[in-house]
């Protein structure tokens, strides 16, 4: 059954993804399946898009595709139009002229009330995985309905894009439904070594599958030449310069392109920021460290309402209590799986994303303590992208490939192990597993092609966007991808959830100042989380 979205609150816990693994197989947060699409067969199917792409550099070729929307909310926004293109990219950019080339598909959304036009604003939601084309539909539905302001839908024509490998742009799917299931099932955190070995052993198996599928073209999927597509996109639309909203990897995406292309820049929203100069090991403590904090606000908001939280009484022991039992005695569920503490992990993450999301995460704790698991398990599959039919879309396999492609120095098996105790004692729910979420990469079959992590030197000035009580991509990352590009301008939100934009007046205000007439926010802004 289709999820609908509610607001832009609902819709980025939804679809603005993190941007690192962060569990076994990867870490994001969509909920709707980039076109429900299990095969890398068609990925032009029922997007509207064009049967065969145009060559490499080449304008886009527009079609109407009222199609998209129809599928994924059941109608088009009033006053908007929808066409989509495909435009062909050369796999590797090193060897542009080989002939081997990627299909990457776009949605361009025009209100018929624009007057003015600038140009396109290029927008992408995150993951690694996430679908742009199905979030450019959603943010076209205007702020009544949780979208983007009028102001920007009256100046820009949204381009909405699926990055190589994602959804419909040729897309990369290597791991089975089965497997999946294996792994959000699996333990969290596996203390003994045969529990070790065997999560380690999937995650093996997983990685071997995708290296047997796709060998040498795993380092095609990285972030560098996702952003190298980016200035084709932006060519292929017309635009002389980029206009950008990013989120979430995003942001990664962004701060890359800004470095490959900062005369190329016309201006860049980067919301939720990931450091490109940490290392692997050092990001994902990060994260660790921001869900850790987030749940902690979850359990300060649960205690100060106890009408609303009915496991206000003790909410931490009430969810590490409910993962423990998990271990002997797992609920079950009427689709036949158990909600094991990997699934009720699952869930947890997911509903941290929000703060909207704490009312939910509650009750289903407190329905799965009574027996009932279909809260937990619907925040989890929500997580997951995975259909009532048991069905999977590519977004985790996508989000595999590039984050290692993009890891340069995963650590060893060993130090993994290592990690997974320290970590366990500094942050007692999110750090063992997020040291576990390493070993895909620590298997990972393919050639590595790290980003580059330095200045925008030519670039305008880039706002960088951070809230407060982030836990995907932790506040403190803002101000270091600023002072990264040299041209970052850091505005922070004081609010809980993963972004910001557009969230409150204040945020709205600002960021469309700087997108409309390039008036970058005042320096230290703060916006109130209400």
């Amino acid at each position: 059954m289709p999820r609908r979205p509610r607001s832009v609150i609902a819709l980025l816990a939804a679809l603005v993804l993190t941007a690192l693994v962060l569990t076994t197989g990867g870490c994001t947060l969509p909920a709707f399946a980039p076109d429900g699409a299990d095969s890398p067969a068609d990925p032009g199917a029922g997007a509207g898009t064009p049967d065969t792409a145009s060559t490499p550099g080449a304008a886009a070729q527009w079609r109407p595709c009222a199609a998209v929307p129809e599928k994924l909310v059941g109608r088009g926004a009033a006053g908007m139009t929808y066409d989509c293109a495909t435009v062909a990219v050369p796999r590797d950019w090193a060897k542009p002229d080989s002939g081997a080339t990627y299909d990457v598909a776009m949605i361009r959304v025009h209100s018929k009330s624009q007057k003015n036009r600038i140009g396109s604003l290029l927008i992408n939601p995150g993951g690694p995985g996430g679908s742009g084309i199905d979030y450019a539909v959603y943010l076209s539905f205007g702020p009544q309905m949780g979208g983007l302001p009028t102001e920007i839908t009256d100046k820009f024509d949204l381009i909405g894009f699926d990055p190589r490998g994602v959804g419909r742009s040729s897309p990369l799917k290597c791991i089975s439904d089965r497997d999946q299931d294996a792994n959000f099932g699996s333990d969290p955190d596996p203390v003994s070594q045969a529990e070790f070995d065997e999560v380690a052993a999937l995650n093996k198996k997983i990685a071997d599958g995708c290296g047997q599928k796709y060998g040498d073209q795993l380092p095609f999927f990285s972030t560098e030449q996702a952003a190298r597509d980016i200035d084709a996109l932006r060519a292929a639309v017309g635009d002389q310069k980029l206009t950008y909203l990013g989120y979430s990897y995003g942001t990664l995406l962004g701060a890359t392109y800004a470095q490959l292309f900062p005369q190329n820049v016309r201006a860049l929203v980067l919301d939720g920021a990931i450091d490109p100069t940490e290392t692997y090991v050092k990001g994902s403590e990060t994260q660790a460290k921001g869900f850790e904090r987030a749940f902690g606000n979850f359990t300060k908001w649960c205690k100060a309402h106890p009408g609303t939280c009915p496991i206000s009484a003790d909410p931490r022991g009430a969810v590490t209590d409910a993962m423990a039992k998990a271990e002997v005695s797992p609920v079950a569920y009427s689709d036949g799986r158990k909600a094991t503490s990997g699934w009720i992990f699952y869930g947890l993450i997911s509903s941290l994303y929000t703060e909207s999301g704490w009312t939910s995460l509650a009750r289903a704790i407190d329905d799965l303590q009574a027996g009932d698991a279909k809260g937990i398990m619907d925040l989890a599959d929500q997580y997951a992208e995975r259909e009532q039919d048991g069905t999977y879309s590519n977004l985790f396999d996508a989000n595999l490939a590039v984050n290692c492609a993009d890891t340069d120095a995963a650590p060893t098996v060993q130090r993994v192990r290592q990690l997974q105790s320290q970590w366990r004692k500094k942050y007692p729910i999110f750090g063992a597993p997020l040291a576990i979420g390493m070993l895909p990469c620590v298997y990972w079959p393919g050639k590595r092609d790290p980003y580059p992590a330095g200045k925008a030197n030519g670039a305008p000035p880039i706002v960088v966007v951070g809230t407060t009580g982030d836990p995907a991509t932790p506040y403190e990352n803002t101000a270091d991808l600023a002072a990264m590009l040299g041209t970052g301008h850091v505005l922070t939100w004081e609010g809980e959830g993963h972004t910001a934009y557009p969230s409150t007046p204040c945020v709205v205000q600002a960021v469309d100042g700087y997108l409309i007439d390039l008036k970058v926010p005042q320096e230290g802004l703060r916006c109130p989380a209400k």
